[in-house]
């Protein structure tokens, strides 16, 4: 969808009330070859790639609430493939090089910004790790450099570096990763699923699965009725194991809050995505100069989009060590998502147990970042019945044959940073 210059104006003057509408609302049809269950950037990218890669578009994608209301709207928008583990190093990188092409592949600006993410290291034996962690990211093809002190001075010189509890002495650094507009991916997605024939249906509650005499899916009941399916792909974060309990499923993975925050907007400060490697704290600075920082999960079960203070705390407490000015800086909003943590920090992309039903789940703190990657596999699952070659080892069996990938989605433990 292209725009002039003169037709933004008049859309402007007009209050806005003449702009296309980015994708159709549709209504539900009574079937569709697939169903997907869930509105947010996995979902929809994988709708599109069914419909771009596949040609499937008799497709239907469900949201409960509206497009961009769950984790797309709720996440702090980082995008990397800094993996060292087999399984998550190919997958990644698949998935920033989605990244890479996706305004491209979409026609939709996704603010996608190349700016770099540097993981701090303050002691010998966690340089020794990013080291070996960055070794395996270069013979796989990923770029990587490893960075020390005067590297960082220069690039970052206004870091407390003089911190004797956590003296910063390096960081690894891959160029490559930054950030993209998280609603944007969304409505990028569904702009362009929505014009290959992708049905978009929101505030559509799946509140059942219609099954035949023999167990299989063949649809799902909803708040706006039933409707039929070839096959259900379930893409819904961190409402995970509820969606699966209609089918009778108990999944591997729990449900957590994480929390995120902005503060008020300041001058030009971080040139790139930075983490802490001594405590769990990660900060990028968005294009309207808010700090967009994050930490730890909640310690407790929760299904409620919002934090408690003891995170908050730690999450600025570890701000503070990195950056001291930043006290002066005025905390402008926080926000929760719900997160569906496995076992192991890596997800879940298979067929289940139950005929006709697919799960893509177990993000941890990788979904955003995964998000044209998931929606790759995830359709060539549904496609074709068989794992991608990048996802083969995101089986749901892993557990129980103990072939887990036990990175904890390089951010779940700051000893790993």
């Amino acid at each position: 969808m292209k725009y002039s210059i003169f037709s933004l104006a008049r859309a402007a003057f007009s209050g806005h009330k003449n702009w296309q509408r980015t994708w159709r609302d549709a209504s539900p049809k009574s079937h569709y070859d697939v169903v997907i269950i869930g509105g947010g950037g996995h979902g929809l990218a994988t709708a599109w790639f069914l419909a771009s890669e596949y040609g499937i578009r008799n497709v239907a994608v469900l949201e409960k609430g509206w497009i961009g209301s769950g984790n797309a709207g709720r996440n702090t928008t980082i995008i990397r493939s800094n993996y060292g583990l087999p399984g998550n190093t190919g997958f990644y990188e698949l998935s920033m090089k989605l990244w890479e092409r996706m305004e491209q592949d979409l026609n939709y600006n996704t603010m996608v910004s190349q700016r770099g993410v540097i993981n701090l290291y303050h002691s010998d034996a966690q340089r020794d790790a990013y080291a070996r962690r960055g070794n395996t990211m270069r013979i796989n093809g990923i770029d990587a450099e490893l960075l020390d002190l005067a590297a960082v001075k220069k690039m970052m010189p206004f870091l407390n570096f003089d911190n004797a509890r956590f003296p910063v002495q390096g960081g690894l650094l891959q160029r490559r990763g930054g950030t993209a507009r998280h609603d944007a991916v969304v409505w990028g997605y569904a702009h362009a699923a929505s014009a290959l024939g992708v049905d978009i249906i929101q505030n559509c509650e799946v509140t059942g699965f219609v099954r035949d005499a023999n167990g299989k899916v063949t649809g799902v009941e909803t708040s706006r009725g039933r409707i039929g399916a070839g096959k259900v792909g379930m893409a819904v974060a961190g409402s995970s194991s509820r969606v699966a309990s209609m089918a009778g499923l108990r999944l591997p993975i729990e449900s957590h809050v994480l929390q995120a925050f902005v503060s008020e907007a300041i001058k030009p400060l971080l040139p790139n995505v930075m983490t802490f490697g001594a405590g769990h704290f990660y900060v990028s600075q968005s294009d309207k100069g808010g700090l967009v920082f994050g930490g730890d999960i909640d310690g407790y079960n929760s299904y409620a989009q919002r934090g408690n203070m003891p995170v908050m705390e730690d999450v600025c407490e570890g701000g503070m060590a990195l950056m001291p000015m930043i006290g002066r800086v005025r905390l402008l909003r926080q926000w929760g998502g719900v997160m569906d943590m496995s076992m192991d920090g890596t997800p879940i992309i298979d067929k289940t147990p139950v005929d006709g039903l697919y799960l893509n789940a177990g993000w941890c703190y990788g979904g955003f970042k995964a998000t044209p990657g998931s929606g790759f596999v995830f359709a060539h699952l549904l496609a074709r019945d068989e794992s991608h070659e990048e996802a083969a080892r995101f089986r749901l069996d892993r557990f129980r044959r103990g072939a887990m990938i036990d990175e904890k989605g390089v951010g779940a433990q700051p000893n790993l940073h």
